[in-house]
């Protein structure tokens, strides 16, 4: 059986199923989930926990001991196996399809594997496990849905923030989760329950650089050329990074007033996006230049 990360808190309050097996490209929602099955486990009664790691020397024997290796209180047990590699081998492959037909009550069995390829994911094995019982691909959002995991995020501390605010946030940690969580725990420390403003995350989510982004739109917004490209010149020299610079020059010229001038403004930001993900070819930060050049120079801003 298939399961989305974001429904296994409901799963785990029924009992366990026999079987779980994790993978996918994002570790934070790997360990997550990983912890949330782990908890879960305890809470209902499984006191004991073997943790299994396979490496190179490792021997299939052991998967079998540990189910076999009761507890001399006849409790409950969670085996965790971990496959660092994700490819077990024939012999690997062959034992844990072999393995299926030992669970029975008193065992769950937790796998986490790292991210398969879709040879992986057909492989019989992988096929077996999802069939015995849970299978959870644990994968970023893409780039587009991670202002609204964000904010996801928030409200399970009780905060909220304007849609503004949460892109800063998604362009700030480019796409990586678990900076993104950090600057999520950090406003739940710094905040109260509510919502935040975007200068209130700007301030919170900037590190202590000399330069910052909220510099470079103060001087967009006072069309000060000058300030602006020294500004943007000390960015580029802490390595800020490209999308939250493209995220703050898009964001002023989406409030272009002249229809002609944010047009241009945007299809520019368009073109320097490309070139950030590498779909196309040019000098970024000299495009940054050309667009700053262009908000400040702009009198219908």
């Amino acid at each position: 059986m298939q399961l989305r990360p974001e429904q296994l808190a409901a799963h785990l309050d029924k009992p366990l199923a026999p079987l779980y097996l994790l993978h996918g490209d994002e570790p934070l929602l790997v360990i997550e989930a990983g912890d949330a099955i782990r908890a879960a486990a305890r809470k209902q009664g499984f006191e004991e926990r073997e943790v299994i790691i396979v490496g190179t020397s490792f021997k299939w024997d052991e998967l079998f001991l540990a189910t076999g290796n009761m507890s001399l209180f006849g409790g409950s047990k969670l085996v965790d196996l971990r496959i660092p590699s994700g490819k077990p081998g024939r012999e690997g492959s062959e034992a844990l399809q072999r393995y299926i037909s030992t669970l029975g009550p008193g065992i769950v069995t937790l796998i986490t594997l790292p991210e398969l390829d879709w040879q992986a994911k057909k492989a019989a094995w992988v096929t077996a496990l999802s069939n015995a019982g849970i299978a959870i691909e644990c994968n970023a959002p893409p780039p587009a849905r991670l202002p609204q995991w964000i904010a996801e995020r928030l409200a399970r501390q009780r905060q909220s923030a304007p849609r503004p605010a949460l892109e800063f946030i998604a362009a700030h940690v480019e796409g990586n989760l678990l900076a993104a969580h950090q600057e999520i725990q950090k406003l739940g420390l710094l905040h109260p329950p509510g919502e935040i403003s975007l200068a209130q995350i700007e301030a919170a989510v900037m590190n202590v650089a000399r330069y910052d982004v909220s510099d470079l739109r103060d001087a967009l917004k006072a069309r000060d050329t000058v300030r602006a490209a020294r500004t943007l010149e000390g960015l580029k020299g802490e390595e800020a990074a490209p999308p939250l610079v493209l995220w703050a020059l898009a964001t002023e010229a989406r409030s272009a007033s002249a229809p002609s001038t944010k047009m241009r403004a945007l299809l520019h930001a368009a073109k320097i996006d490309r070139i950030i993900k590498g779909l196309a070819r040019g000098d970024i930060w000299d495009e940054f230049l050309q667009l700053v050049l262009r908000l400040t120079r702009s009198r219908s801003i």
